[in-house]
């Protein structure tokens, strides 16, 4: 899309579906221990290729906004600031930086499988350095049983939803459905 008088409103639009998609992947979950496995990660790495960094940033940070503000959008349906600073609670931050690193995979030209990749897995690092980090010291455990609950069994799946992401970022970006870079 050519940036035209239309084009803030459709970044505004998208920028309010990605913040309220990230919420609905909260409820997609599969509840493994103290970090469930939902689909937020899915869609947190897709706001930051739809909307690049800055506004994938954004988006998440709408998201914390309406869950902090007591709007059932964290995992297992809570909210409120004690779940932002719960056991997830760095997960949760670590969302904003994951939408900005993974938001700067989008080109001018659009996303490449490899660009996507790499930015992707970037974010995911930063996602579970800052969840490994906020669960160690959260629930008092050693680094190798923080590494265990937090990190380990979600790699694979963080894979796999990079690349669904990926290849869904592609899919807009070929039907043109993506808004104008700001």
């Amino acid at each position: 899309m050519n940036d035209s008088p239309l084009s803030d409103i459709h970044r505004l639009v998208w920028t309010a579906l990605m913040a309220a998609l990230i919420g609905a992947g909260a409820y997609a979950n599969l509840p493994i221990g103290p970090v469930p496995v939902s689909m937020q990660t899915f869609f947190v790495t897709l706001a930051g290729f739809v909307l690049g960094p800055r506004r994938g940033a954004l988006a998440v940070g709408l998201y914390l906004l309406a869950g902090t503000a007591g709007l059932p959008v964290f995992a297992g349906g809570k909210s409120g600031l004690g779940h932002l600073l719960g056991p997830t609670g760095g997960f949760l931050i670590g969302f904003m930086v994951m939408a900005y690193l993974s938001g700067l995979a989008r080109t001018a030209s659009g996303l490449t499988w490899a660009r996507g990749f790499v930015f992707g897995i970037l974010g995911m690092a930063a996602l579970f350095a800052l969840g490994l980090l906020w669960l160690k010291f959260s629930l008092d455990l050693t680094w190798s049983r923080a590494w265990y609950a937090g990190v380990a069994p979600f790699l694979l799946w963080g894979l796999a939803k990079t690349g669904m992401a990926v290849a869904v970022g592609r899919v807009l970006a070929r039907a043109r459905l993506m808004p104008a870079n700001a």
